[in-house]
């Protein structure tokens, strides 16, 4: 499916949306129950949301991507760069190992770039999903490093994630501070928030945060509960990651796990904190299903934890 056929049809919601259900017949999925239905994944005042690198198996472009989330009532995202940069023609870093980098893109290329991250807020607003992140990486020069704030500032983002690096983070903190769009790093199983004193990462700048992984961290602390950590930094984080790990590190089904997903969502709604809790598929899928089918077991364990 092309594009501008997506967007020469976006005359409205039920036509759009009537377009996604085609696409994601396409992907071996059901039609939704009603075109006229917006999603929302709003639980107790909870929000929750996907890390659209969960549906990597199976949906490569915005519009595919979008169909996954609609098909599992999604009304929140962070969006992986893989589909921002296709859709909007975007030119990722250099070329094959030995070739030069491509041309810089000139003032007008830009300009196309940023109206097409436009139509793709557009099609993901009308369809009911909001972009809270996204997940594009900055290339090395400060002209790339601007672009990717002004990407996340018209797709309608709060923050740029990646991962945690304290180098990167002093070179960042003056792009997010002009554009007003945080950073918001990423931890994996060693390198996760600071609890003992003041992270120093959040030194560089007042726009400078956590997208905190609660899974990573569980099995990088050999069992560690997330809990005190999402407690002392609530005010610096722009989002949870969400899966089920063990302390010796497997990545299992949610419920079959150890981490306290159940508590930490029912301590955000009691606490009211307004950043998304995102679904992070990471488990092996099971024969005979699919990463939608598995995120929403997900959806469903978010649901029932908040009921």
């Amino acid at each position: 499916m092309k594009t501008q056929t997506v967007m020469n049809h976006l005359t409205s919601r039920r036509e759009f949306l009537g377009s996604a259900a085609a696409l994601a017949a396409s992907l071996a999925l059901p039609r939704f129950a009603s075109a006229a239905d917006k999603p929302c994944s709003v639980f107790k005042g909870v929000r929750i949301g996907c890390i659209t690198y969960s549906y990597r198996s199976m949906a490569k472009t915005a519009e595919e991507t979008l169909a996954a989330l609609l098909k599992d009532g999604l009304s929140e995202c962070e969006l992986m760069g893989g589909p921002i940069q296709l859709f909007a023609d975007i030119k990722g870093g250099g070329g094959k190992k030995g070739e030069p980098p491509p041309p810089k893109p000139t003032d007008d290329e830009r300009a196309a770039q940023l109206v097409k991250c436009r139509e793709l807020r557009k099609m993901f607003n009308a369809a009911g999903v909001n972009i809270h992140i996204e997940k594009m990486g900055f290339g090395g020069s400060d002209e790339e490093i601007d672009f990717n704030f002004q990407v996340a500032k018209t797709l309608g983002c709060v923050a740029i994630t990646t991962e945690r690096n304290e180098k990167l983070a002093e070179r960042l903190a003056p792009f997010a501070d002009k554009h007003k769009i945080w950073v918001a790093f990423h931890n994996h199983t060693t390198n996760y928030p600071v609890m003992d004193k003041n992270d120093p990462i959040l030194e560089f700048g007042q726009y400078i945060g956590f997208n905190f992984d609660v899974g990573h961290y569980f099995a990088g602390s050999k069992g560690l509960s997330p809990i005190p950590v999402i407690e002392k930094y609530h005010k610096r984080i722009l989002s949870l990651h969400l899966k089920d790990r063990t302390a010796d590190g497997k990545n299992l089904p949610w419920g079959q796990g150890q981490t306290p997903i159940k508590e930490i969502l029912q301590l955000i709604r009691k606490e009211k904190w307004t950043f998304p809790a995102d679904i992070e598929l990471e488990y092996a899928i099971p024969q005979g299903s699919d990463a939608v089918e598995e995120v929403a077991k997900c959806v469903q364990f978010c649901k029932e934890a908040l009921a």
